[in-house]
């Protein structure tokens, strides 16, 4: 019984190693971008004012990023408050070898928007309540 327990297992862990291995990728897919271009990243207005930092990326089940969590007001995090952008109103170039973001709001419109806090218990954002 020993034995057939062990053979099973290790032909599990064979095929599981198997599978594993032809699930990886032999290269990065073209057109694909790192999360890091955008996460604790500067977020600039039109006229180039700072707005915030994105605290989070928000990504749905099939893997499309669907929003940005930009951290706006405040001063050295005391007093900030979270909102949440679309991803697509978020225009990205580079410079001087860094990820330059921007949108089409300023600082008070952001300010102004709804809040959002982070729900560890759900590890989702939810609206504040105020």
């Amino acid at each position: 019984m020993k034995k057939l327990a062990a053979g099973c297992l290790l032909s599990v862990a064979i095929a599981t190693g198997s599978y594993a291995a032809t699930m990886t990728m032999k290269s990065a897919p073209p057109e694909s971008w790192t999360v890091t271009n955008y996460y604790k990243q500067a977020v600039y207005d039109p006229k180039e004012a700072k707005i915030g930092d994105i605290d989070d990326v928000l990504i749905d089940k099939s893997g499309k990023i669907t929003g940005l969590v930009v951290g706006v007001g405040g001063f050295l995090g005391a007093g900030e408050k979270d909102v949440i952008v679309p991803f697509a109103s978020v225009k990205t170039a580079k410079r001087n070898d860094k990820w330059w973001l921007t949108i089409d709001e300023t600082k008070d419109d952001l300010k102004a928007a709804r809040g959002f806090k982070y729900d560890r218990a759900s590890t989702t954002w939810v609206p504040e309540n105020k």
